[in-house]
């Protein structure tokens, strides 16, 4: 019989995030989202902010919001490298709304020392997180 699963490993700077067998892992690249089933061909991508949809079985779904990273694909399995990674579950929705409308704020007020793509990346940062965590 066909094995439909495959090894996957998430981890930031600090710490794994995850470490398991999973039948599909669903990212956002930077091309636009993909999905990753078992016997998929070797390549290399970079991530965009967005989530990452980790499949434990046809059934159970896991939601993580992240923040961009590089996704690889091997024979032997999946390796993500993310800046940052945060389980639906575990998102503070209120802070996350903090720093969405502090961006806000910022983009709004376009102060002269603004640095607009900085605030720009920590405005699209907030509404991830916040939509990642409506999907617990």
């Amino acid at each position: 019989m066909l094995n439909r699963s495959f090894h996957l490993e998430i981890r930031t700077p600090e710490k794994m995030i995850f470490d398991g067998d999973v039948t599909s892992v669903t990212a956002p690249g930077v091309e636009g989202n993909f999905q990753i089933l078992a016997g998929h061909i070797p390549f290399l991508t970079a991530l965009d902010v967005g989530e990452i949809r980790v499949n434990e079985s046809s059934d159970t779904a896991r939601h993580l919001a992240t923040s961009g990273g590089v996704f690889e694909v091997l024979r032997t399995g999946v390796t993500v490298l993310v800046e940052t990674a945060e389980w639906a579950s575990d998102i503070d929705v209120s802070r996350a709304e903090n720093a969405l409308t502090r961006a806000q704020e910022q983009l709004t007020a376009d102060a002269p020392d603004l640095n607009r793509p900085q605030v720009e990346a920590a405005l699209a940062r907030a509404q991830n997180r916040i939509k990642v965590a409506g999907n617990e």
